[in-house]
């Protein structure tokens, strides 16, 4: 079973803040000792802040914290309420007059349910990181996936709601764990028995479709691009170097691919961040595997956790059969 949080991670702490009239929200992840970090984007639509630090050949290599925001790239903003509360308790790479918080973000589309004036800011993160802590566990329409919907091929009308969800395992003295925001142009699957349990909906005949045959059979253009992204973090515990935690990162999205259908579209911005605090020693190649397990079954986490929004339906409020 790979229950859990990504606070099983010794070091890691999660910090959620929302505003559900706008139906927006972030994550923190916050590692205030610093963490080997590591990326990889998949999608062609990504909104994203300091992805250029994960290369190896880059200076700085060390990661405070990591924002997951809704508001599309205005929620990037999030971050800079990170920094401002890491600032102020000394936290980040010491640049000599000031110690400077390294803190990547990515964010979702969730403008259009809510109001979409409201945005995740710098209040917004620093109050995700003010509440952060390492027994964190909620899931679901919370943080960044206080706006997370899933399925969109017909439109708004048609989609589930979606949330953020988590999950990790331990081998050994080994964690790895996960946590994602689900707000997908495709379909989800419980990787367990391949079922389909979100997507698109028809809520005239309370039934799923496929959206892989939507479009086969629809020559329409395709509604929402660029409006849909699943974004997440992989943490262990164990040592690695950048270029290993962007390799995890890579095979993490093997968790994506295992869970949503289709994945990785020009419709998408899927992103996935590696945080390792370097506490055991571990292969890599086992914590990616571990990483894309995990991963998965916190993306079921998140859409089995969602409820209810406005006309759109959960997973837990349908039959499946």
């Amino acid at each position: 079973m790979y229950e859990g949080y990504i606070t099983d991670v010794g070091g890691i702490k999660v910090g959620h803040s929302q505003n559900y009239e706008g139906m927006t929200g972030c994550t923190v992840i916050i590692c205030e000792e610093g963490a080997t970090g590591g990326i990889d984007v998949r999608g062609s639509a990504p909104g994203t802040r300091e992805t250029d630090l994960f290369q190896s050949d880059k200076t700085v290599d060390r990661i405070h914290g990591i924002v997951l925001a809704g508001g599309s790239a205005f929620g990037l903003n999030a971050a800079g309420g990170v920094m401002d509360y890491l600032e102020n308790k000394n936290i980040g790479f010491d640049v000599g007059i000031t110690k400077v918080p390294i803190v990547p973000a990515a964010v979702i589309f969730d403008l259009i349910i809510g109001d979409y004036r409201v945005r995740p800011d710098c209040k917004m993160g620093y109050e995700a990181s003010m509440s952060a802590s390492e027994s964190e566990n909620r899931q679901g329409n919370v943080g960044c996936g206080t706006g997370a919907t899933v399925g969109k091929i017909l439109g708004p009308k048609n989609a589930m709601k979606s949330g953020v969800g988590s999950a990790s395992v331990k081998v050994g003295t080994l964690v790895v764990s996960a946590l994602v925001a689900v707000n997908s142009f495709g379909d989800i699957y419980d990787h367990r028995n391949h079922q389909q349990i979100a997507g698109v909906y028809d809520y005239e005949k309370n039934r799923l479709l496929n959206t892989v045959e939507i479009m086969k059979n629809n020559d329409r253009p395709l509604k929402f691009v660029g409006t849909n992204t699943t974004i997440g973090v992989i943490a262990t515990n164990g040592m690695i170097t950048k270029s290993q935690g962007n390799k995890i990162a890579q095979m993490g999205h093997n968790g994506f691919a295992k869970s949503i259908n289709p994945i990785h579209t020009t419709n998408d911005g899927d992103t996935i961040f590696t945080l390792g605090t370097n506490q055991v020693q571990a292969d890599v190649d086992l914590v990616g595997v571990l990483g894309q397990e995990v991963m998965s079954r916190a993306i079921t986490n998140a859409v089995e956790s969602s409820e209810n929004y406005d006309g759109l339906i959960s997973s837990k409020n349908i039959s499946l059969r």
